[in-house]
């Protein structure tokens, strides 16, 4: 279909990469080369768009410095949303920050992981030529194997041999780092429902008897978000019971760099009182 042309050929490209990847890593890998591809090339990608979530990291970072200060204006303005409007965009264009400055890098990797969810999910632009295993175009990639298994097979075909402690290997690592992702979002979702009820570390005071429903009802928003968050990590591990085992490689190799990024550039921050640096 010519809507998926485009991304047809962006998985086109991405299967040429594995695969010159897996030859490449054949003298150290063995049979396992494609495997070790996948991890190779999914690390490759990842690296080269950090700049986007550095981005996005930053972009929040300045938004929670701000957030003292825009509740202050929502109290102060809650009568006049046109003024309110333009204190609030005065006050992100003067701390060199956006509402949605976050948004824009997260959309900008969604491609990318479209691509390669794609790729290792269905094998598509792949071809049996470069391969071990033989087959029509998109079976090159999902017929290489691993510990005998191959990169094709789902965990509903079975668990004999080697795919029983494979699988149950890979489930588990996704299990622990879906429980370590969501244990630090409940704890993030924490922290932002005090700052937004002025109670923690990052709030001005307590809140007035005297604020606005529209203020209240903003507080509203990270109780929910404190719910459903924490659950979003183990969609992956619901994800890996019906793609091919191609397809779980990648998510355990993309999740437990997520969960890298998660402690390297989301650590907490030194509050030092200083005036916000455009830079961090």
């Amino acid at each position: 279909m010519l809507a998926f042309a485009p991304l047809h050929a962006a998985a086109g490209v991405a299967a040429d990469a594995v695969t010159w990847l897996a030859g490449t890593l054949q003298p150290l890998t063995g049979g396992a080369a494609t495997a070790a591809a996948i991890v190779v090339f999914t690390i490759a990608v990842r690296l080269l768009i950090s700049p986007l979530t550095l981005a996005q990291v930053r972009g929040e970072r300045r938004r929670a410095a701000l957030a003292p200060q825009v509740r202050d204006l929502q109290r102060r303005h809650a009568d006049d949303p046109t003024r309110l409007q333009a204190e609030l965009f005065g006050l992100y264009r003067s701390a060199g920050a956006s509402p949605v400055a976050g948004c824009l890098p997260a959309l900008l990797q969604a491609p990318f992981f479209l691509v390669m969810y794609r790729l290792f999910s269905t094998g598509e632009g792949s071809t049996g030529d470069g391969g071990t295993g033989a087959g029509g175009a998109g079976a090159g990639l999902l017929a290489e194997q691993l510990a005998g298994v191959p990169l094709g097979w789902h965990l509903s075909d079975g668990l004999a041999g080697a795919a029983g402690p494979l699988f149950g290997a890979l489930l588990a690592a996704l299990v622990a780092l879906a429980w370590w992702s969501s244990r630090r979002a409940r704890r993030a979702a924490a922290a932002g429902a005090a700052t937004a009820a002025g109670t923690g570390p990052g709030a001005t005071g307590s809140t007035p008897a005297g604020t606005p429903a529209g203020a209240a009802a903003d507080g509203a928003v990270p109780a929910v978000l404190g719910r459903v968050l924490p659950l979003l990590p183990y969609l992956t591990v619901v994800a890996a019971l019906v793609v091919p085992l191609a397809a779980v490689l990648y998510l355990v190799t993309t999740t437990a760099w997520t969960a890298l990024e998660q402690a390297v550039l989301r650590r907490p921050q030194v509050r030092t009182g200083q005036p916000l640096d455009r830079n961090s």
